[in-house]
C-alpha cells in the first residue's frame, strides 16, 4: 500500500509539475501511437472492408492468417524491423533506426492486423443485411464500401481504439528499434521499463497511472466525438 500511495503522490506531482522532459515523453508517446494508428488505418480499413465484401480464392486463409497475427509478439516485430532498418538491412539507407519513425513503423505493423480484422467483422454485418439491396440498385461492390463503412462507424471506432490501446501500451518493439534514448525516443512505456529496472517502483507506478489516464482520456474523447457526430 505504501508503494501505491507513493505512486499516487508521484503521479500527482508529475502532473502538477509537468516539466519539459515529461511533456516531451508524453508528446512522443501520443505522437508515435496516433501516427501508427493512422498509418495502419489508411491501409487496414480498405483491406478489411474488401475482405468483407469481395469473394476470391484464398480469402478464408487470409482471414485466418490475419486473425493469427493479432497475437504478434512485439519483440519479434521489433527484431524484424531492426534488421530491415539496420545498416546491413534493405532499408538501412534511410537512416531510420533509433528514430521515432522506426517506432511508428513497428507499432503500425502491430496495429494493422487489429484494424483489418475488426474492420472486416464490422463491415460484414451491414454487407449481409444490405449487400443484396445495394447490388440490385446498381451499386458495385467497390462503390458500396464507403456506404458500408459509414454504417459501420461504431465498429470502426472500436477498431481504432483497440489499435491505439495496443500501440500506446507497446514497449518491446519500440525499445529495440528506438533505443529508449532520453529526449529523443523515450516514451511512457520505455520510461516505465527503465525506472522499474532501476528499482524506482513508485516513479514507475506513477508514470503508469499517467499512461492509463492518457489512454482513458483519448478513448473517452473519441467516443464523445462519435456520439456528437451521430446526432442528427
Amino acid at each position: 500500500m505504501s508503494e501505491i500511495g507513493s505512486a499516487l503522490l508521484i503521479a500527482f506531482g508529475l502532473i502538477s509539475g509537468l516539466d519539459a522532459e515529461l511533456l516531451r515523453i508524453v508528446r512522443l508517446s501520443l505522437g508515435v501511437s496516433l501516427s501508427a494508428v493512422l498509418v495502419a488505418s489508411v491501409l487496414g480499413i480498405p483491406l478489411g472492408a474488401a475482405l468483407a465484401v469481395f469473394s476470391f480464392r484464398g480469402r478464408q486463409m487470409l482471414v485466418v492468417i490475419l486473425n493469427a497475427l493479432l497475437g504478434l509478439p512485439p519483440v519479434v516485430v521489433g527484431l524484424v524491423v531492426y534488421l530491415m532498418l539496420s545498416r546491413a538491412g534493405p532499408l538501412g539507407f534511410l537512416g531510420l533506426l533509433f528514430t521515432p519513425a522506426a517506432m511508428v513503423l513497428a507499432q503500425a505493423i502491430l496495429v494493422a492486423p487489429i484494424v483489418i480484422v475488426l474492420t472486416q467483422r464490422a463491415v460484414t454485418e451491414p454487407w449481409i443485411a444490405y449487400g443484396d439491396a445495394l447490388l440490385v440498385d446498381g451499386t458495385s461492390r467497390l462503390r458500396a464500401i464507403p456506404e458500408l463503412l459509414a454504417m459501420s462507424r461504431v465498429g470502426l471506432l472500436t477498431a481504432l481504439l483497440a489499435g491505439f490501446g495496443r500501440a500506446i501500451a507497446e514497449v518491446g518493439a519500440i525499445i529495440i528499434v528506438g533505443g529508449n534514448i532520453a529526449g529523443w525516443t523515450r516514451t511512457m512505456t520505455t520510461a516505465i521499463a527503465l525506472e522499474t529496472s532501476k528499482g524506482n517502483l513508485p516513479l514507475a507506478l506513477g508514470l503508469g497511472i499517467i499512461l492509463i489516464a492518457l489512454s482513458i482520456g483519448v478513448s473517452s474523447g473519441a467516443f464523445l466525438l462519435a456520439r456528437r457526430g451521430a446526432r442528427p
